[in-house]
């Protein structure tokens, strides 16, 4: 089950049942991801036991040096105050080396999980289907890879370390009290109950407060990733004074978020205080009482006291580790719910080779619909020979780009199937399909790199000879040329040194030098203008030949070039022919093509 929520927000209003199967999900994930370093993960519980041990021995040194090492000293016997100067020294330092060892263990234990969690995290995302990128929000999935796993790695780093680091110190005090005074053993245990009580009422109130800090956080992480990436409507729409509102209340509520947790600490923190300084006070009364009549040494009560003070000092840590326990354990369920996401487009279990492609596509009684209740493509046939270029046209939601997507294997039909040269794609081998069809989309999308890097996308080992034959092709070369470097010109984002024509030949470069034998251009000269267009329709006509093309166009200028035309209506096809057949005609398609012409005068 996944935990993506309505609109970009997380949910948080869980079950108990769904409580139960997230936190297990989560705690699958954690196991997986500690299995590879469980031999380190031992070494280091051992280091810290040792360690932990060594630490807390040097009251009973002190206990022993002034009980029994100062008497003899006035006896002129040095060796017993000397041995217990000696072993609190070796005790000092070897719990000092043995903590610097477990601080290096746990470092490399929380970078090697860190290091695998963002690698499936990155690597899985990829492999999802794109269903599942258009319902999940980016700024959703940055979060994941940014705050969600700095909280898993702020707990790895240091609070892990105070919880274990307390509770074995706290332990390990306990039993060193009982060995010393059983009843200042006792008196230190009797301070647990109002500790616990405590604690436990931090914990309720917290683990609401943290969940929803978390998810506060992912919610202005979300905001401002789409409010940037979106800029130009920003600017085009004159949205700044809204997103101002907007932005300001998300941060208005995770203010008001944390500023709960610091109430909550701002009683727990002097709460561990005043139960701390109670319980030294108790011991330091009785002990003082008993010391006078002859019941313990003075050392003895000495290292009571010290254990005492030492006790409590764990427990203000535990505290902090809490609160990144409950962050990180909430971003854990969002990270192991986009781990548990299945690709809606599985790869095949038993995949058909294609050994060689002729680009004939057919459509076999194909339904399909986003939604159970929304049916787009109703009992669609088709075929399309290899080698024709046809052009869709239709009206918004006609499903030109839905029959698009079917042929790439973005989506898999509800019903029926899509086959290239008889092979149903869901049984094509992946390296196949990919190297077979190609979609070339309105963004052109280039990324950060070179000219080069950008049109070699399409084929990864291309030589600069190949990748400049490619270019010279589509009609990319000579602007490409005049840039600052030519071929190893740095593109920004988006492709920002360039124009959106330009953008749109580079896309087409990397088309060609794929050179599948199926192409898909899906609105790829929509925003482009006249003079524009007509540079990218001279690329056009070479990335065309000699394969099958598949052109999604509004622009009728960009259809003329096909072979076929189909004209589509509420998924069914309502015109089949030839640009000259059906302008000839009185049907939808020459009504378009006679308004376009009129739009021309």
């Amino acid at each position: 089950m996944s935990v993506s929520g309505v609109g970009g927000e997380e949910r948080t209003d869980y079950s108990k049942a769904e409580s139960r199967q997230i936190r297990q999900r989560s705690l699958r994930l954690l196991g997986s991801l500690v299995l590879p370093v469980r031999a380190r993960v031992i070494l280091t519980m051992v280091v810290v036991v040792v360690s932990t041990a060594a630490q807390v021995a040097g009251p009973l040194f002190i206990a022993y040096g002034i009980d029994t090492g100062l008497p003899a000293l006035l006896n002129q016997n040095w060796m017993p105050l000397a041995g217990a100067v000696t072993a609190y020294l070796a005790a000092g330092i070897l719990g000092a080396a043995l903590i610097a060892w477990y601080t290096v263990l746990t470092a490399r234990i929380s970078q090697a999980i860190l290091f695998d969690l963002r690698k499936r995290v990155f690597l899985h995302t990829q492999r999802l289907s794109l269903e599942f990128h258009e319902s999940y929000t980016s700024g959703r999935i940055i979060a994941r890879q940014t705050s969600d796993l700095d909280a898993i790695r702020e707990l790895l780093d240091s609070g892990i370390n105070q919880l274990v680091q307390g509770l074995l110190y706290m332990v390990f005090i306990a039993i060193a009290m009982f060995t010393l005074d059983g009843l200042s053993g006792l008196i230190l245990v009797a301070s647990l109950v109002p500790l616990l009580l405590l604690t436990r009422w931090f914990q309720v109130r917290s683990q609401r407060f943290f969940r929803t800090t978390r998810t506060a956080s992912a919610t202005l992480i979300v905001k401002f990733v789409e409010t940037m990436t979106g800029i130009r409507a920003v600017k085009a729409f004159r949205t700044e004074e809204s997103n101002r509102t907007v932005f300001g209340s998300l941060v208005e509520t995770y203010r008001r978020t944390n500023q709960r947790v610091i109430q909550l600490f701002g009683v727990f923190d002097p709460g561990l205080v005043l139960i701390g300084n109670v319980t030294l006070a108790v011991i330091l009364l009785v002990g003082g009482l008993r010391v006078a009549t002859g019941g313990i040494a003075i050392g003895v009560l000495l290292a009571a006291l010290l254990y005492a003070r030492q006790f409590f000092a764990p427990a203000q840590e535990m505290a902090m580790f809490y609160n990144s326990y409950q962050s990180a354990a909430a971003a854990l369920e969002k990270i192991s719910g986009v781990l548990e996401e299945q690709p809606s487009v599985p790869d095949p279990t038993k995949p058909v080779d294609l050994l060689k492609a002729q680009g004939r596509v057919t459509f076999d009684a194909v339904t399909f619909s986003y939604k159970d209740d929304r049916v787009v493509l109703p009992n669609l046939e088709l075929e399309i020979p290899a080698g024709q270029t046809i052009a869709l046209v239709g009206t918004t939601g006609a499903g030109k780009s839905t029959l698009a997507k079917l042929i790439s294997r973005f989506y898999d039909p509800t019903e029926g199937a899509v086959r290239l040269d008889g092979v149903d794609l869901r049984s094509l081998h992946p390296k196949d399909l990919r190297r077979a069809i190609v979609m070339v989309t309105q963004e052109a999308y280039l990324f950060s790199g070179t000219v080069a890097d950008n049109i070699a996308l399409g084929k990864p080992d291309a030589t600069r000879t190949e990748i400049i034959a490619a270019a010279k092709a589509v009609g990319a070369h000579e602007f490409i040329e005049s840039l600052p470097a030519g071929y190893d010109t740095d593109v920004n984002k988006r492709g920002g040194r360039v124009s959106a024509g330009q953008r749109q030949l580079l896309s087409f470069a990397r088309a060609f030098i794929a050179d599948p034998v199926v192409l898909i251009l899906d609105e790829a000269t929509a925003s482009l203008d006249i003079p524009s267009e007509r540079l990218v329709q001279e690329g056009l006509q070479t990335l065309l030949a000699d394969r099958t093309a598949v052109i999604i166009a509004h622009r009728l200028s960009t259809v003329a070039i096909a072979d076929r035309v189909l004209v589509m209506e509420h998924g069914q096809i309502v015109e089949d022919g030839t640009p000259r057949e059906l302008i000839a005609g009185t049907g939808r398609f020459a009504q378009l093509h006679a308004a376009w012409r009129d739009s021309l005068v």
